[in-house]
Order: C-alpha cells, then sequence, then structure tokens
C-alpha cells in the first residue's frame, strides 16, 4: 500500500524552534544545501536548485544551512542568488574557518581570517549581516566583534565528534 503525503491546507504552518537564547526563530525543518553544489558529485543544475530553495520557502522552509567550503563559495552564491527576495524571512547559518586549499582543509579560526571570511560570505550571500556563523569543529573561540558587528550571532559549534569537548564561547 502506498503512503500519501498529507494535503497542506491554508491553515497549516510549519512548526517554529527559538535557536538558544538568541532572538532566531527559524522552522522546525532546515535545509542543508551542500550536495546541491559540492560533495555528492558534480553540482545539480543551478536553476533547478533556485526553484528547489524558493519552493522550500513557499512551503514554510525559513532555516538553510551552507558554507564557504562548499564548492569552495559556489554554494553560498547559489543561495544568496535564490533566497534574495526572501531576505527578511529566512535565516542563513554559513560556516567559516576552513582554508580553501584543495590539497586540504585546515582549520584556521584567527581572527583576520574569521573577518576576512565573514567578508566574503556578505557579498556571496548578497545580505548586508549574516544569521548565524557557527564555528567549524576544533576551530576554538569566535570572536563576535570581528566582522564589525556584521554577524546576528556567532557563538555556536557544528556537531562534534565522540570524545570531543566542547566549551561555551567566552565572548
Amino acid at each position: 500500500m502506498d503512503a500519501k503525503l498529507p494535503v497542506r491546507s491554508e491553515g497549516d504552518l510549519m512548526q517554529k524552534r527559538k535557536l538558544g537564547n538568541s532572538n532566531l526563530e527559524v522552522s522546525a525543518l532546515g535545509l542543508r544545501c551542500m550536495g546541491m553544489s559540492h560533495g555528492y558529485g558534480p553540482p545539480a543544475d543551478r536553476q533547478e536548485m533556485i526553484s528547489l530553495l524558493r519552493a522550500a520557502v513557499e512551503h514554510g522552509v525559513t532555516f538553510f544551512d551552507t558554507a564557504q567550503i562548499y564548492g569552495p563559495f559556489s554554494n553560498e552564491e547559489l543561495v544568496g542568488e535564490a533566497l534574495a527576495p526572501f531576505r527578511g524571512q529566512v535565516v542563513i547559518a554559513t560556516k567559516f574557518g576552513f582554508t580553501n586549499d584543495p590539497a586540504q582543509q585546515v582549520v584556521n579560526s584567527r581572527p583576520e581570517h574569521i573577518k576576512q571570511s565573514a567578508e566574503g560570505s556578505l557579498q556571496r550571500l548578497r545580505v548586508d549581516s549574516i544569521d548565524l556563523l557557527p564555528a567549524p569543529r576544533r576551530s576554538g573561540r569566535a570572536d563576535r566583534r570581528v566582522s564589525e558587528r556584521k554577524l546576528a550571532v556567532a557563538a555556536g559549534l557544528e556537531p562534534a565528534t565522540t570524545g570531543l569537548t566542547i566549551r561555551r564561547s567566552t565572548n
């Protein structure tokens, strides 16, 4: 017997979640965008991915995850273009901290690198501020002030692997 997806009526809304102690409220379901242009074979068709991202918003998704390392850079550009019409309605998280050397991924969380990464992400995402900038695993402390306060939330870590110690940022 084939299962059918429920038909969404006009009154149905996506559930929301508040992120930590921030003022960011996001949909219970988010969309990790990495596979659209990185990691799982060749990049998908750009126009199809733009349509998919916009359809996700129309269905209530408001939380999107990308990173400068995906592509590198092309995933942030895709997400920025697709979500530009919805900028006040969505939350975009982008990650930083890796050098973009194709030979090896090296974590670099020095303040000057964080600032450089954040400035590049602002341009690629077509935004004035980054909603959420989680530090990659093992990157250490991220200074909230490194990009002239252009970050809505700079605290946070990607999911840790077993045996890794996580401390809350003291900033």
